[in-house]
């Protein structure tokens, strides 16, 4: 049975209205589901277009609000991304930086979760069986 991709990632959050404005207006994310089930409510993100969601967690006790790093988010055109983030209000924590393998530069949101926005140089190719063959 092979997995087939990363279908949600926790992000701890403090405040589940603050965090759900900030990935929908800043980040122009989609909305996926808002619900409250008595418990637990479920705020649930994606970047459009995208195949994995984000739960805004308040409840995982041994993730505290802003503990999350190193989700990486990727663009075609960092320049650009780096500009209509910077006009919807987010900091980013320098400039862009030239990797060895992409351009970089990261971020946080309203708790202090980090996320790294990146353009590779050139397109990933998969690796296709591991270990490689011939091993």
């Amino acid at each position: 049975m092979p997995i087939d991709h990363v279908q949600i990632v926790s992000i701890p959050v403090s405040d589940q209205d603050r965090a759900r404005d900030f990935y929908v207006n800043a980040l122009d994310w989609e909305l996926v589901s808002d619900n409250d089930s008595g418990d637990r409510r479920w705020v649930e993100v994606a970047p459009k277009h995208g195949q994995t969601a984000f739960t805004l967690v308040t409840w995982f006790e041994t993730m505290p609000a802003g503990s999350l790093r190193g989700i990486v988010l990727d663009t075609d055109d960092i320049e650009k991304t780096f500009e209509e983030l910077s006009e919807r209000g987010i900091i980013f924590d320098g400039p862009i930086e030239e990797g060895p393998f992409s351009r970089v530069t990261s971020f946080s949101d309203p708790d202090g979760n980090t996320f790294v926005l990146h353009q590779l140089y050139q397109p990933r190719t998969r690796v296709l069986s591991y270990p490689p063959a011939g091993s």
